[in-house]
């Protein structure tokens, strides 16, 4: 992959392709999940994501006019997670994802120097995120990005431990 990756707003004409790119990138995890309901819950929860009214904005990365990557946007806590009591009042990515067959070409880096570009247009000062163990070469993805752990912020989400991670802009 050569060409130059391109990332926009995602248009309603898009949004199955988004549907199927999460779904393809977060069924790696399937097996980490050891009730299957909690898997089939969160499934549902990424399906319906793209429809979320309460999201702010949803990124896609291109190639050559492709989808192969998306992140999706949130301005609190309780639009990000229906969770107030976290008190985050800045950004919050959920759902980053990239195509299996399109990793370790910079696309989710290029989704998240976006997402920075559109925090600091809007004068905010702090980006987060939040994910889980079971993701490891994501957190080491945030990690050299700059995001540092903020531990007041995680959360328990039914038996996994949401941790979050702050990046100061």
């Amino acid at each position: 992959m050569t060409s130059q990756i391109i990332v926009n707003e995602l248009i309603e004409d898009d949004k199955e392709i988004v549907r199927r790119l999460l779904i393809e990138s977060y069924r790696q995890y399937e097996p980490d999940y050891t009730d299957p309901q909690i898997w089939k819950n969160y499934l549902a929860e990424i399906t319906a994501s793209v429809d979320n009214p309460r999201v702010a904005k949803i990124l896609v990365a291109k190639i050559d006019r492709k989808i192969l990557g998306t992140l999706q946007l949130f301005h609190s806590s309780e639009k990000a997670y229906e969770r107030p009591e976290l008190g985050i009042f800045s950004p919050i990515i959920r759902l980053l994802a990239v195509h299996p067959a399109a990793r370790g070409h910079g696309i989710a880096r290029e989704l998240l120097k976006a997402s920075v570009n559109d925090v600091k247009k809007q004068g905010f000062t702090e980006l987060y995120l939040h994910t889980s163990d079971k993701m490891a070469k994501a957190i080491r993805l945030y990690e050299r990005f700059g995001f540092q752990r903020d531990l007041s912020k995680d959360f328990q989400s039914a038996d996994i431990h949401v941790k979050c991670y702050r990046l100061d802009i």
